[in-house]
């Protein structure tokens, strides 16, 4: 076809005219260079690829400027397409379209907000690699495409890229999302990193690609809760006291893991988060997120137990490696008793784990002239953090992994002894997962998990509305987790958890759920607040199959497949969702989890309250279904009172194999 013909199917599209050269402003964190490792034949394809968005009459200019965003960052972005103006999460009635396609686009501009984003210009939300979107060109063709959206209409996105705004009806989904989808055989890093270099798959994360990132507030209360129930489990703190006069050591102060700090302040206790990079460690302390700053390794200890002795809950951020701390609390028997890590290690290659001995410039320096050599420092540095947890474990400390690669980063590294066998990652690792001993069982198990709300209003009192709606539907005499639920909700304005849009997060189950998005609906049916978007991270009791992290505490042999996520998301459409999506990897990397989110508009009519009671306790109960039959006992209690409690469906149950019988069985058949 040629351009003349061409133009005349496009009827959407980006304009014909320049956009201006871009400007950056100097004071906004960059991503790291990703890598030029493509063949001739990949970059001419890479360059096809991109200049498939762009009208012809641009491609002499835009080729060669795309080629050397390719060489140079190893991406092709096409930041002369980023609006010039900031983008931020507006008020609803400031977009253009229906109600549900102005409401996504403003979660999209919410995740590009530079306050929210950790690398706007890139795309990239949160966790290293979470992008939005590829490249500004996909932004701009979405936001046209929601700006023109009917009622009857659903815009596909693969990767990114709007495949296409199709006939549908008005109770299907606006939008059905995919991220990063590769076939088995193909489904790894390298092959990844090849085709994000071609410009035909991105790296969503989990809430990036799903539009519902809500700044590191969309992980505190998890953290808090973890927390919480860490002292409960490894310290024996009873069920109706907070962590006062414990000390935590974790590391990270990012878009995530930016969470520890503030959650272990609202758990009570005293906390040393290490941060390589200064520009995070400031943004939290001018939050108001992190009580104490110190690059001084005898100060940060110092202050540590002065808090513990007050029982004063603080934050202290600690400006250097973490692998450097924890050697100094080894080395001078700091009595640790909570530990654990967040290292961007599901990119740990990529820049997310900067190794002991370098700055963070430096290894940045490093990883851009050297990947080969940085990649060996991780590696070594990798041994030594094992070797320091070892040693603190030893002295009492009670170490898990925080579900962001770290353990299977180490056996990746050449630690072998971190495999709970000594040879493969099989029979899993020596330390558990936070999802194996308390989230799983605690949280996932009985159907609890991140639900989340934004006001579209931006309105700070409709937020306030919604948390006192909320707080209404929270009995804190049921349970030790409703008692910290209500604590969050009761605490969360005085906590200044918002970043970005009027957004929160609330552990909550199926009938809480449920029972608290239709009290959001009737108050926006009666004019009390304006529209609201639910939503929830993806991980969550049924949205994510991920063995080293949401499903770690499935044992039936289970656990490697990605049925429940898929099956998640079919669901999730055919009840009508605003937004559904499907992604690969997660803040364990590609490969490692399939995981999907939702997002459903709350503009007061009857039609949200049916999707809210039929999504919602699909989006829970399934993953409970799955649970229940993998034998996990809270899951099994959750799934037989839902049972009872409901004469429209039924979950099966399982019958449970007496172990004598096996023993005896199997014993029988080895002598014969």
């Amino acid at each position: 076809m040629n351009h003349e013909n061409q133009g005349s199917v496009i009827t959407i599209g980006l304009s014909k005219e320049l956009p201006p050269d871009p400007v950056f402003d100097p004071g906004i964190r960059r991503a790291p260079d990703r890598g030029f490792r493509l063949n001739e034949m990949e970059t001419r394809q890479a360059l096809k690829n991109a200049l498939r968005y762009i009208p012809p009459e641009l491609h002499e200019k835009l080729a060669p400027e795309f080629l050397q965003e390719l060489k140079s960052r190893g991406r092709i972005y096409g930041y002369r397409y980023k609006p010039a103006e900031r983008l931020w999460g507006k008020p609803v009635d400031s977009y253009r379209g229906i109600l549900p396609a102005r409401a996504l686009q403003v979660n999209i501009d919410n995740n590009l907000d530079p306050d929210v984003a950790l690398y706007p210009y890139e795309l990239v939300t949160y966790g290293e690699t979470g992008q939005i979107f590829q490249n500004w060109m996909q932004y701009r063709l979405v936001k046209q495409y929601l700006e023109i959206m009917r009622e009857d209409q659903t815009l596909v996105v693969s990767s990114g890229h709007p495949a296409g705004l199709f006939p549908s009806h008005e109770n299907a989904p606006r939008v059905i999302s995919t991220n990063g989808l590769l076939v088995g055989a193909w489904d790894n890093p390298e092959n990844f990193h090849t085709c994000a270099a071609l410009g035909v798959s991105n790296y969503g994360q989990m809430t990036a690609g799903g539009w519902m990132y809500i700044g590191p507030q969309g992980i505190v209360h998890g953290t808090y809760i973890t927390l919480l129930n860490a002292g409960r489990k490894y310290l024996g703190i009873p069920e109706d006291k907070d962590l006062s006069g414990v000390l935590f050591i974790s590391s990270g102060l990012g878009g995530m893991s930016g969470a520890q700090a503030k959650a272990v302040e609202i758990a009570g206790g005293v906390g040393i988060i290490a941060e390589v990079d200064q520009s995070r460690i400031k943004t939290r302390y001018e939050q108001g997120w992190v009580s104490e700053v110190s690059d001084d390794l005898d100060k940060v200890v110092e202050l540590a137990f002065t808090y513990q002795k007050k029982k004063q809950a603080a934050s202290i951020a600690y400006y250097g490696n973490v692998v450097d701390l924890l050697e100094y609390c080894a080395n001078k028997k700091v009595p640790v008793e909570l530990l654990s890590d967040q290292t961007s290690c599901h990119a740990v290659y990529e820049g997310g784990y900067t190794p002991a001995g370098l700055s963070y410039e430096a290894g940045r320096g490093l990883l851009k002239s050297n990947p080969s050599l940085f990649r060996e420092k991780v590696n070594a540095s990798l041994k030594r953090h094992f070797e320091c947890i070892q040693k603190l474990v030893q002295q009492g400390a009670h170490f898990w992994d925080y579900g962001n690669s770290f353990m299977a980063s180490i056996f990746e590294a050449g630690e072998v002894r971190i495999a709970k066998n000594g040879k493969d990652v099989s029979e899993g690792f020596i330390w558990p997962s936070y999802v194996e001993d308390i989230m799983g069982p605690i949280c996932f198990d009985r159907g609890f998990g991140p639900f989340r709300w934004v006001c579209l209003s931006r309105k700070d009192e409709d937020l306030r509305k919604t948390d006192q709606a909320a707080l209404s539907c929270i009995d804190p005499s049921r349970s030790s987790l409703h008692r910290d639920n209500y604590h969050w909700i009761e605490t969360a304005e005085q906590n200044k958890l918002v970043v970005g849009t009027k957004a929160r997060i609330l552990y909550a189950d199926e009938e809480g759920r449920i029972q608290i998005a239709l009290k959001f609906n009737d108050l926006v049916r009666k004019g009390k607040i304006g529209p609201v978007l639910l939503g929830r991270d993806h991980h969550d009791v049924s949205g994510t199959d991920s063995p080293f992290r949401e499903t770690a505490n499935i044992y039936d042999g289970s656990r490697i497949t990605a049925d429940m996520s898929v099956q998640c998301f079919g669901g999730n459409i055919a009840r009508g969702m605003t937004l559904v999506v499907l992604s690969n990897g997660g803040g364990v990397g590609i490969g490692r989890a399939s995981n999907g989110g939702n997002g459903i508009l709350l503009d007061g009519s009857d039609k949200a309250d049916r999707v809210v009671a039929s999504g919602l306790s699909w989006d829970v109960m399934g993953g409970v279904a799955r649970r229940s039959w993998a034998g996990n006992e809270p899951a099994i209690k959750t799934a037989g009172l839902w049972n009872k409690n409901h004469t429209d469906g039924h979950i099966t149950m399982p019958y449970k194999a007496d172990e004598n019988l096996l023993t005896d069985v199997i014993d029988k058949s080895r002598k014969r």
